[in-house]
């Protein structure tokens, strides 16, 4: 191993000292079930505002964004856009009313539990079906963070991927299981933080060595004009209305992630929600545009196309900087991976524990027996999760796409319909779940055409079509 190596070795076990001890320090206060799958609602807006966008953004933040930027350009923008807006309505139109709304449905702490008591569901079927979805899409999520992790390390250290992916799955397993909602939530905000700072310098250094903003936007239009041209793709043909809709539709994910609702449920007083989403938006924000300049400042700064473009920021970051500073910028990568993997994970064990587990085994089992059940479903989930991300050449993007528009389109119109409209009905929520996971999940399959549309969005329209017409006919 290199001398820098060892520094940027070093930074990252700094790191990952400091989460773990944020973790047993966390463990300490867990003490219920309530306070690992929320935290017992004691969030501030802080922790609440940040938690959220961290669990949200994930490795792909600085790795799938800038990578696909590097490849496609302004195009990028449509993509960061309709999560900018998709953000603020999540924020604007959810937050407040699933606090309230969780917290009336028999103080529900997940989002099954959530829906199945909103509309007294006496079968049970929709908090399974529910559970069932979110472990579905969930391996898949959390895969992709491992995916970055295999790659950050692989890049780093020269670690082979299957060694590199290990290690970034014990850490996460190791602090998640410990500490539940509470060191999870906590770690996002350090790790929110490191996440801003590293993508906002990479791109202002870039821009410094390129000879500034005007010689680095004249060199990406010598390399390729079509890359400053927001309506067309990197060949220079114009972007189709298929494009452009399926990159918006990214937004209308928000409203279905459990991972970020739980943030919503787990703030401590309604009142705090405007501060927690003046923060949140600002930090999306200037995240989004950074990771957009990060890869394009990426085109003109290596002579040879960069065999995988989602490195960009790890090749950026080892050309600009002393490997100390580097270390630091790429415990960001790490941070960007682990503040969402441990949030899928405890979601995903959540879902299995309370919803499964208890409501179909165990209805009396204690706090106690379902905190070990919790942790050992933490253990089980990410073993699983492991084997789908040793596929070296698995993209970032590509798996957190599907599990988005897994979520989003099987829970965002129940959740929506079940917060803003009187006449649902459980067949209508039920449906609606179920329509809407399944027609991602066939749809994803399917290619050439209308097929080419990005299946969040037929998944939504199928689900809100299942909703309506079940609400008013009672067919099951």
């Amino acid at each position: 191993m290199t001398q820098n190596q060892l520094l940027i070795g070093l930074t990252f076990v700094l790191y990952l000292v400091a989460i773990l001890g944020i973790g047993i320090h966390a463990w300490q206060r867990t003490r219920n079930l309530s306070d690992f799958v929320l935290g017992g609602r004691q969030l501030g807006s802080w922790v609440t505002a940040l938690s959220a966008s961290a669990s949200d953004m994930s490795g792909w933040l600085l790795l799938g964004l800038p990578g696909y930027a590097y490849l496609s350009g302004l195009e990028s923008i449509w993509l960061a856009g309709g999560l900018l807006i998709g953000t603020w309505l999540n924020w604007r139109f959810i937050a407040a009313p699933l606090r309230v709304a969780s917290e009336q449905a028999g103080n529900a702490l997940t989002l099954p539990e959530y829906l199945s008591n909103r509309f007294d569901d006496r079968s049970g079927l929709i908090r399974t079906i529910s559970s069932l979805f979110i472990l579905l899409f969930f391996l898949f999520y959390t895969s992709s963070g491992l995916v970055a992790g295999g790659k950050l390390f692989e890049s780093v250290f020269g670690l082979p991927y299957l060694w590199a992916v290990a290690a970034g799955t014990l850490t996460i397993i190791l602090y998640t299981s410990f500490g539940g909602f509470l060191a999870v939530s906590w770690t996002d905000l350090l790790q929110g933080l490191m996440m801003a700072a590293a993508l906002i310098i990479v791109p202002l250094m870039a821009f410094g060595e390129l000879g500034g903003t005007t010689q680095t936007i004249q060199r990406i239009s010598e390399f390729n004009p079509a890359l400053l041209d927001p309506f067309t793709d990197n060949k220079g043909v114009p972007l189709g209305w298929i494009t452009i809709a399926s990159l918006l539709a990214w937004g209308l994910g928000y409203f279905g992630q459990p991972h970020i609702l739980a943030r919503f449920k787990a703030i401590r007083r309604v009142e705090q929600i405007p501060t927690a989403r003046r923060i949140a938006i600002t930090w999306v924000l200037l995240t989004l545009a950074a990771g957009c300049l990060v890869g394009l400042t990426g085109i003109p700064a290596f002579e040879t196309p960069l065999a995988d473009p989602e490195r960009v920021f790890i090749h950026l970051v080892d050309l600009l900087f002393h490997p100390l500073i580097a270390g630091i910028c790429l415990a960001a990568i790490l941070a960007a991976i682990m503040s969402t993997a441990d949030s899928q994970l405890l979601v995903a064990s959540s879902a299995f524990t309370g919803d499964l587990y208890k409501g179909l085994f165990r209805r009396n089992a204690n706090d106690r027996e379902l905190m070990i059940t919790g942790r050992l479903a933490v253990v089980g989930i990410a073993a699983i999760a492991f084997m789908l991300a040793l596929d070296p050449d698995s993209s970032v993007l590509d798996l957190v796409s599907y599990a988005w528009a897994g979520f989003g389109a099987a829970f965002g119109p129940a959740i929506l319909f079940s917060l803003y409209w009187k006449p649902m009905t459980r067949n209508g929520a039920l449906t609606g779940i179920i329509l809407g996971g399944l027609t991602v999940v066939i749809w994803k399959q399917l290619s050439g055409g209308i097929f080419d549309l990005y299946e969040i969005l037929p998944g939504i329209v199928v689900s809100i079509a299942g909703i309506l017409i079940f609400s008013r006919n009672r067919l099951y």
